[in-house]
């Protein structure tokens, strides 16, 4: 078995209502900056054993399924590295 490390990016789907990323956004352009749109999202970092690389993003599939976003709000992609 190899070590992976699975990277995680979870945010919220295009036409859900980003409340942190809108303040965000007003914040910003308070300080002057010319920022359209933010969207605030999550970063996870999991360290999984595998056989291959190819197991190892199915396993970081189910887990960003059953785990890591909510389907019907969320979006996340997945990737994998060699962890050592």
């Amino acid at each position: 078995m190899t070590q992976f490390r699975l990277t995680f990016l979870v945010g919220l789907k295009e036409g859900i209502l980003d409340p942190a990323g809108q303040a965000t956004r007003n914040v910003l352009q308070n300080m002057g900056y010319q920022a359209d749109d933010v969207r605030i999202g999550k970063w996870i970092q999991v360290v999984v054993s595998a056989k291959t690389e190819d197991q190892a993003l199915t396993i970081g599939q189910e887990i960003g399924q059953r785990l890591l976003s909510n389907p019907v709000m969320e979006y996340f992609e997945v990737t994998v590295q060699a962890y050592e």
